[in-house]
């Protein structure tokens, strides 16, 4: 954690859990890209069989980014540099060029833990190295025939994740930053051994089919992957589900994806994408200009935010800041 001018003003570091590092539908057989999250330079590889596979991008040998025209060879990855390979758990397989002589046992790059799930590719990043100690459920609307095919949405935001997700504890800044006519009514809850939790909000819509009492959950699975339903509207059904991943410490990508009923679509479900989508913008001016106070000065009526930083500490190896109340 490092401190920037103001001793209040603190750089969170980068929490643990899944994050989403590429669209599934990016990367076909045999394909190699570069990424960076984490803080790392990573390559993502799909295998001829299909399988994903992340590992630390610099080659053990000369360092070399395998992401940069390094080849899927059957189930490894080949050094663009001098070809030596690496299969999935990040071991040399092979040395083209010493192959009377196994490659030496030091020939290894970190391996990544993948979940391939929802449309997209995750990454288990725990800052001590610690292996996935739990998962996160597969949305069943996605690829549902009685549901649209998703949209898919991308954003980079330079400010920490968390702050993104502090949005769904602040009911007060749907009015002032959304121009909601009324602060929502929220509840939280939570489960999974504390690690997911629910954010509930109730308001009234107005569609093309009339005017509706809906409620939106908001279910978060650690920190940065979330899902929002919305319920109220008779047969009709919205999702929206996302993984927003640490780039580094004050960098963060989010990737949107939308679905909704297909018998909402052409009444209302436009309309209910694009206010999700667009919405998000109306807060990139806050994000891209704020600091993150890791003790700040609260009210009485904070009462959500309180929880929220109380309910993230869990997902950091050393939690930042304390939490207080003024009024």
């Amino acid at each position: 954690m490092s401190y920037n001018g103001n001793r209040s003003h603190v750089e969170l570091p980068i929490p643990n859990g899944w994050f989403a590092v590429a669209w599934s539908k990016d990367l076909v057989d045999g394909e190699v890209k570069r990424t960076r999250y984490f803080g790392e330079e990573l390559v993502v590889f799909r295998t001829r069989n299909g399988v994903v596979r992340v590992l630390d991008a610099y080659c053990p040998h000369l360092g070399a980014h395998l992401g940069e025209g390094g080849r899927v060879v059957g189930e490894t990855i080949r050094c663009p540099f001098h070809g030596w390979r690496y299969d999935g758990d990040g071991k040399c397989v092979e040395i083209p060029y010493c192959k009377d002589h196994a490659p030496p046992a030091a020939a290894k790059v970190r391996s990544w833990p993948v979940l391939e799930r929802n449309r997209m590719i995750f990454v288990w990043h725990h800052a001590e190295g610690l292996p996935p100690s739990w998962e996160f459920p597969v949305m069943e609307e996605i690829g549902h025939p009685d549901w649209t095919e998703p949209r898919l949405f991308e954003l980079e935001v330079p400010v920490h994740m968390q702050d993104m997700a502090e949005n769904n504890c602040d009911p007060v800044h749907f009015h002032f930053v959304h121009g909601n006519l009324h602060t929502p009514e929220q509840t939280v809850e939570y489960a999974e051994g504390g690690r997911f939790m629910r954010v509930t909000g109730n308001h009234e819509t107005t569609t093309n089919m009339g005017t509706f009492k809906v409620r939106l959950d908001r279910d978060c699975w650690g920190l940065g992957l979330a899902a929002v339903r919305m319920v109220g509207i008779s047969n009709a059904g919205l999702l929206m589900y996302s993984s927003t991943s640490p780039v580094d410490s004050s960098h963060a990508a989010s990737r949107w994806l939308f679905t909704v009923t297909k018998n909402l679509v052409d009444v209302a479900g436009e309309d209910f994408i694009a206010n999700l989508s667009t919405g998000v913008l109306e807060d990139m001016r806050i994000w891209k200009n704020k600091i993150h106070r890791a003790s700040p000065v609260l009210c009485q009526a904070d009462t959500f935010l309180v929880e929220f930083r109380k309910w993230v500490r869990q997902f950091y190896s050393t939690p930042a800041g304390d939490i207080r109340a003024e009024a």
